[in-house]
């Protein structure tokens, strides 16, 4: 289905559609009071009413007493944007792998730049997953690999010398289940730093995969296999069978989007885009998820997360 038929859907122009199409995604089985917890349907009552003075979407929690629409509790609440233009921007930001620029969600859903690369912001932050679980169950293989982003280009006007100077990114594949996990790592890359990463999220039971580097010749004897590609023996599949490419694919996905799409993005909020090509990673065709579930997926992490231009208290 092409983009303009997709927008042809109620629920990117009716407000009242987009609504019932966020309530069917955060809550399936009905209604649940963000403030108490409560889903009791005897509980909770839709607000209606032929004067409609009130919000639309709101529902009343006889448990609590309190007041929520499906905004509440989530990182779209108190946004004065409709909900039709955040089902608009999720969709364009999940329709394609290299992602969509804040300006040209800025032209196509009719809001300014900013509110635009604060939309985005948002939408980044629903896709982050708070309670990952551990990866090489069973016994599985996990490829890790870094990279640098930033200042990388010689020909660049500010450009540096040295790894230093440049934002280091590790990133995780699951061989098994075909899911990455990306890190940016402050300041320099280091082996204490890479071993925090891989001990907090690695079963050791796992093998591990990695080129030759000395950043893990000692972190492999931690786990049960470590297995190594001499890449600068131009070695891409070792006598075991075993490989980095998928982590190698995975990167050259985020910096074709990087320079491609977005062009720049200051270090300081680099993994929020990390956490969106992860997302799409995760979440992509050849596992199965199509552009509309992609969308849907991704807006069920909106719950549980602010993100304001200032911290709230």
């Amino acid at each position: 289905m092409t983009k303009a038929a997709t927008f042809q859907d109620p629920m990117f122009h009716d407000e009242g559609k987009a609504r019932e199409a966020l309530e069917a995604v955060r809550w399936p089985d009905g209604p649940i009071c963000p403030h108490c917890g409560s889903s009791d349907p005897d509980k909770l009552a839709k607000v209606e009413g032929t004067k409609h003075s009130h919000r639309p979407g709101l529902y009343y929690c006889n448990d609590c007493k309190g007041q929520f629409t499906v905004t509440v509790g989530t990182v779209f609440e108190r946004s004065k944007v409709p909900l039709t233009k955040w089902w608009m921007a999720a969709h364009m930001m999940n329709s394609g792998k290299n992602g969509v620029s804040a300006h040209e969600i800025h032209r196509n859903i009719g809001v300014t730049y900013k509110t635009a690369w604060f939309m985005m912001h948002r939408l980044r932050e629903a896709m982050s997953d708070a309670k990952p679980g551990p990866m090489g169950t069973l016994g599985g293989s996990v490829q890790a690999d870094e990279t640098y982003h930033l200042n990388t280009s010689k020909r660049a006007k500010g450009y540096k010398k040295g790894l230093s100077q440049k934002a280091s990114v590790l990133a995780l594949v699951d061989e098994n289940t075909g899911t990455v996990r990306t890190f940016h790592i402050n300041k320099s890359m280091t082996a204490a730093k890479i071993a925090e990463i891989l001990f907090t999220n690695v079963e050791r039971k796992a093998t591990l995969v990695t080129d030759e580097s000395n950043l893990y010749k000692v972190l492999g004897k931690e786990f049960a296999v470590h297995q190594t590609m001499n890449h600068s023996g131009r070695e891409y599949v070792n006598a075991g069978g075993f490989t980095t490419n998928n982590v190698e694919n995975f990167f050259g996905v985020f910096k074709r989007g990087m320079r491609g799409t977005y062009t720049f993005c200051g270090e300081h909020h680099l993994q929020r885009y990390l956490t969106e090509f992860q997302f799409r990673y995760n979440n992509r065709s050849g596992l199965g998820v199509t552009d509309g579930e992609r969308t849907a997926i991704a807006l069920k992490g909106i719950e549980g997360k602010r993100l304001t231009y200032r911290p709230t208290n």
